[in-house]
């Protein structure tokens, strides 16, 4: 059975909305600058952990050398912890998503990497029958096309998640795989980091998803997914989409008022309540076998269709719960910027920078500090 990646890819992706937009849900910020890594620190019980584990790891086939080389290193990492517990649900709208997802620089800089790596993108779409386009736009969306990797240790941070124990046999599962990927000499303890819940190298594999379909795409011997080279990470997000039953030739789906026009047919989808609707084909739950998230699939989906030369989303979105629109959202950003309250950049996602110069212009005019946007807001600055 294949293993959907969700219950750890959000790790790089949430973290992405902090930008001008911003809070818990995936994707994209102006600036491709790895947040600094996590410090570890003494903990007694961790040690003691380490210790029982031991045994548990060698008798899953570990090497004893292997396990204290690793652990040599390694030590408890209380970020991954808060990061766990801080988890939410999707908040954000299909909107916000794809305003971040799809952005223009994403965009741009996706079609920039295909012409770059044409030869190579015709050699991986060869050999696994995945539209380039699509195992792109994963690359995408998971780490930025290779500009946000992680830089937390591996086994620093499933070793801590194991220990804690809310999703511990889940994570032990995911470092006993981290070591015999260190065992096989894929990789070394030092240059296995990833973001904090263990997902790794340029399309963020989590080490039991490596373990199955990772690929050695020219043959050197390591399917090194963290090399600056991303040969071996997109052919590997590609074997995967391949092994979970992507059909080449067959689109993820459309918006529904083109769908008919396309020959599309499948079950209709409506993520935002007044947004568009969605045709999608099986090759959207394929996508969904690598993240289990509908707002993911029709992210990378739109995503793929950018890279080829689409269009944007033709169907409107209806104002937020604060009666915003989009386009009067990126005016609120705009406008607060030139006021001297930055909100880093004007996207229409309203995050945790936006939401933070709100508040400090709330403060300086004397009004109630809510950090909310509004239309009266708006109209103020105006």
């Amino acid at each position: 059975m294949i293993q959907t990646r969700r219950a750890v890819t959000l790790g790089l992706l949430a973290s992405a909305l902090a930008g001008c937009g911003g809070s818990s849900a995936p994707v994209a910020q102006t600036t491709t600058a790895e947040p600094p890594p996590m410090p570890t620190v003494p903990n007694s019980a961790w040690d003691a952990w380490v210790a029982g584990y031991r045994s548990r790891a060698l008798n899953a086939g570990v090497s004893a050398s292997t396990f204290d080389a690793a652990f040599a290193r390694a030590g408890y990492t209380p970020g991954v912890i808060e990061r766990d517990r801080s988890q939410t649900e999707f908040t954000r709208t299909l909107e916000d998503y794809l305003a971040i997802a799809a952005s223009d620089a994403r965009i741009a800089t996706g079609r920039a990497e295909l012409a770059r790596r044409s030869a190579l993108m015709a050699e991986i779409e060869a050999r696994f029958g995945v539209e380039r386009q699509v195992f792109t736009a994963i690359w995408g969306l998971e780490s930025q096309y290779g500009t946000r990797m992680g830089n937390i240790p591996v086994v620093s941070s499933t070793s801590t998640l194991a220990f804690d124990g809310r999703r511990g046999r889940f994570f032990e599962q995911q470092l006993t795989a981290a070591l015999k990927i260190l065992q096989n000499g894929d990789t070394t303890p030092d240059r296995m980091v990833g973001s904090w819940a263990g997902a790794m190298g340029h399309t963020q594999f989590i080490p039991t998803s490596y373990e199955l379909y990772a690929v050695d795409f020219r043959g050197d011997g390591r399917r090194d997914i963290w090399s600056a080279d991303p040969t071996d990470g997109l052919a590997s997000a590609a074997a995967y989409l391949a092994n979970s039953g992507w059909q080449r030739g067959l689109p993820w789906g459309a918006e529904a008022g083109t769908a008919a026009a396309r020959g599309l047919s499948g079950r209709t989808i409506q993520p935002q309540a007044g947004g568009p609707s969605f045709v999608v084909t099986s090759n959207f739950n394929v996508i969904k076998r690598y993240n289990n998230s509908d707002l993911y699939a029709i992210g990378v989906g739109h995503l793929s269709d950018r890279l080829r030369g689409g269009g944007p989303i033709q169907a409107s979105f209806p104002p937020d719960a604060n009666g915003l629109t989009k386009d009067m959202r990126i005016e609120l950003q705009q406008r607060l910027t030139r006021a001297g309250f930055d909100t880093q950049g004007a996207d229409g996602v309203i995050g945790s920078n936006t939401r933070e110069a709100i508040s400090a212009y709330q403060a300086r005019n004397g009004l109630p500090v809510t950090g909310e946007p509004s239309v009266d807001l708006l109209n103020r600055l105006r």
